[in-house]
């Protein structure tokens, strides 16, 4: 692909790529989690899952699931050809020194994430982000 995603690629792994290259493990037994997490992102509005809960109850597993099923074709129309990323907030934050450094970084994800159109894009441990740059 011709869209640039040098910032993604530096601060993020793309799940979907990493599903039809066989890298990542099957999904089983959350096909439940998943269709709803398809659902949420089928919509017009309100369409940012969230899934919370206690760490290994398997939340990453879910995205995983949908990355895999996004490689494989198998989700509705509007999230075939979609590329999910999930984004190392640590990579992020490493190197930041000045005060707002982390905060443009980001920006500048999140601009690149805008132009492409297609990524679908999921911040483990987002609880970590609030406040991440303060230091």
């Amino acid at each position: 692909k011709s869209k640039s995603s040098k910032l993604l690629d530096q601060f993020g792994r793309n799940l979907t790529r990493q599903s039809s290259e066989g890298k990542l493990d099957p999904v089983v037994g959350r096909q439940t989690e998943i269709e709803r997490v398809m659902q949420i992102l089928s919509r017009r509005t309100k369409n940012n899952p969230v899934l919370i809960g206690e760490p290994g109850v398997g939340k990453t597993a879910v995205v995983e699931g949908l990355a895999s099923r996004i490689a494989s074709n198998q989700v509705p129309e509007l999230l075939k050809g979609k590329q999910i990323y999930t984004l190392d907030l640590a990579a992020l934050v490493a190197g930041s020194k000045y005060r707002g450094e982390f905060e443009e970084r980001l920006k500048k994800v999140m601009k690149e994430i805008m132009q492409r159109g297609d990524i679908i894009l999921f911040i483990d441990e987002l609880h970590n982000l609030v406040g991440a740059g303060a230091a």
